[in-house]
């Protein structure tokens, strides 16, 4: 039997069929997928071959098969360094759900995301959250960053959950496709989502006062089936974002806009750091690349791990 992979708690996972029915399936042996170190060889949005088997009585799936992924999107594990993790697959769009303030998210955590989806081809838009509570001068906080990221080709949208601001643009974005919501603990995917779809009730907790940090809501990235045609993976709330496995003469080519002015350089394997003659730098001097993205693009070719783990904000 063939099926779709909509939960995963680690030893258990819960798979969908053709039909619709919902089989609760382990893994036979041991899982190693090519060219993978993950702490998950099994992900939400896996599309897997399972046997049935029925013991006292209870029916349960066994997991054989994992099919060939079109992608899939991988983190660091936060406790191990060496090892990674796959946060879901097979997706069709992501939305990154971003907030000025309560909580904070920082360009480097966006920079590092979008570097992520952007070397593994999933399409990400911006989603800048809660704009019905910000002061103006939070919301031309807002435009700047949506002008940096629109100037290189993301799409960027204002929403709020609790005005419906935009909430009508972002499903039919979402129709007949994946998409998953990811984001800071805090920023309100669940909320947002409970607007799109109310009968789903996904579980919200207030911000931590402590830290301004959200409190975790999801343990486990989940996919749903929504009444208009469209799946939603929902992922716990991401502390910091590790990037993986990209070596320095690449991360370049994952920043859009360094991309296209490659060409440009002196040399054809431009770090765009010490080399003269470097198209990047000149640019970043007439402010036609955002000081920002340049910041986050050194941090993560300096290979900073510890960054991303310690945002500024979780450092009082």
């Amino acid at each position: 039997m063939t099926g779709i992979v909509y939960k995963s708690t680690g030893s258990w996972y819960t798979v969908k069929n053709d039909l619709g029915v919902v089989y609760e399936c382990r893994i036979k042996g041991k899982f190693r997928i090519k060219g993978i170190k993950s702490t998950n060889p099994i992900a939400v949005g896996d599309v897997v071959d399972f046997d049935i088997e029925t013991l006292d009585n209870v029916t349960t799936g066994v997991i054989h098969t994992i099919h060939d992924r079109v992608n899939y999107i991988v983190r660091k594990s936060v406790n191990l360094s060496k090892q990674t993790h796959i946060i879901a697959s097979n997706i069709d769009q992501v939305f990154l759900l971003i907030t000025i303030n309560n909580p904070p998210t920082l360009t480097s955590f966006i920079d590092r995301f979008l570097v992520t989806t952007q070397a593994y081809g999933i399409k990400t838009i911006l989603l800048f959250n809660k704009v019905d509570a910000y002061d103006d001068e939070t919301l031309l906080e807002v435009k700047y960053l949506a002008s940096v990221y629109r100037k290189i080709g993301y799409e960027c949208i204002g929403v709020s959950a609790a005005t419906g601001k935009n909430v009508d643009k972002v499903k039919s974005l979402m129709k007949d496709k994946v998409s998953m919501f990811a984001g800071h603990s805090g920023v309100g995917k669940s909320t947002l989502v409970n607007v799109i779809e109310p009968d789903l009730d996904l579980k919200t907790k207030e911000i931590s006062t402590q830290h301004m940090q959200g409190q975790h809501t999801t343990t486990f990235a989940e996919m749903f089936d929504l009444n208009f045609g469209a799946k939603i993976i929902d992922t716990p709330g991401i502390k910091g974002f590790g990037v993986v496995d990209m070596d320095k003469e690449e991360v370049g080519d994952y920043f859009p806009e360094f991309f296209a002015l490659k060409q440009d350089c002196k040399f054809n394997n431009c770090l765009h750091v010490e080399e003269p003659k470097c198209a990047v730098k000149e640019a970043l001097e007439k402010n036609e690349v955002a000081f920002s993205r340049y910041r986050s693009y050194l941090q993560i070719l300096e290979g900073d791990d510890e960054h991303y783990r310690t945002e500024e904000w979780m450092k009082e």
